[in-house]
């Protein structure tokens, strides 16, 4: 399966805590690797309000950061620099990899460890099945087995008991599939 053309890139929606908090949502989208430079000069330019008072910027949104909830720029930043850190057609599996719960988190925070994701990466599948039968072909699973022995090979339970060894996610439309990671 291929991956779509789309824009995945990390953004931010940055706002004025004090706009916010006064009930005027002032903000906009910004690409979250930069969002800790964003200033209130940035973020109220158009908004025709003054902000002699306003002191604090928040992301009160996000799209393709794999996180929870509100944050700082500075986080809404750092995520932005881990995600850009692989290839855009990696970006997908490596959101699922974080949302799984079973990812590999580097510093103090909890942004992912690039280097184990690529490790642990194990592509973009129909299915864990098609996964593991390739697997079993490539290592050469049934090499020098008899005909007979090969035919009552138990194919259900030898996927399943592979299964334990990795985290299969669901991948994303349009292509949907699964994503496999290695447990190590």
């Amino acid at each position: 399966m291929t991956a779509t053309a789309t824009d995945e890139t990390p953004k931010a929606w940055i706002g004025c805590l004090h706009c916010y908090n006064s009930g005027h949502l002032v903000g906009d989208w910004f690409d979250a690797v930069g969002a800790d430079e964003v200033t209130l000069t940035d973020v109220h330019r158009g908004s025709g309000r003054g902000w002699a008072a306003c002191e604090e910027l928040w992301v009160l949104d996000h799209e393709y950061i794999p996180a929870s909830g509100e944050m700082s720029p500075l986080e809404a930043a750092e995520w932005g620099r881990a995600l850009t850190e692989v290839d855009a057609h990696l970006r997908p599996a490596l959101r699922s990899w974080v949302r799984s719960g079973s990812y590999v988190a580097e510093g103090r925070g909890d942004l992912p460890s690039i280097p184990d994701f690529l490790e642990r990466f194990c592509g973009h599948w129909p299915s864990f099945k098609d996964y593991a039968e390739q697997m079993a072909d490539d290592v050469g699973l049934h090499q020098g087995w008899p005909e007979e022995a090969v035919r009552y090979f138990n194919w259900s339970s030898w996927v399943a008991d592979q299964q334990h060894d990795y985290t299969v996610e669901d991948a994303p439309a349009p292509d949907y599939g699964v994503f496999v990671f290695r447990n190590l």
